[in-house]
């Protein structure tokens, strides 16, 4: 009952219904360019870089020197389907989960050259 009142008040106002040409120019498209930009923008990039990571994971060997999420720099001593075994310092080892490394580091091969660094 109170949708007939709508409907009576918009035909008072003198208004038309909405064409198809109306309704695309004004929610379709749009709709469509918001969708695109956030594909682009927020999307294609996290997936991306979530790809990378599981390439990353799934390519770890043992002595490779590792970043965890937690900020903590490893050298891998195991690895197991679900844990990864990280010698933190010598004879101090710890596991983690292995998603929860971040990335390879490039710590250690810094430390492996042997050099000093400069201080400036």
């Amino acid at each position: 009952m109170w949708l007939e009142g709508i409907a009576y008040a918009q035909a008072a106002a003198g208004g038309t219904s909405a064409t198809s040409e109306q309704v695309l120019y004004t929610t379709i498209i749009p709709l469509g360019f918001l969708f695109a930009i956030f594909y682009f923008v927020l999307i294609r990039p996290q997936t991306k870089r979530a790809s990378d990571h599981d390439k990353m994971l799934a390519a770890l060997k043992r002595n490779d020197e590792v970043v965890t999420t937690g900020g903590i720099l490893g050298r891998i001593v195991e690895l197991g389907d679900k844990l990864v075994t990280l010698e933190v310092a010598q004879g101090v080892k710890i596991r983690v989960e292995r998603p929860q490394i971040a990335a390879l580091s490039a710590y250690g091969k810094i430390a492996k050259s042997g050099g000093k660094e400069k201080e400036e």
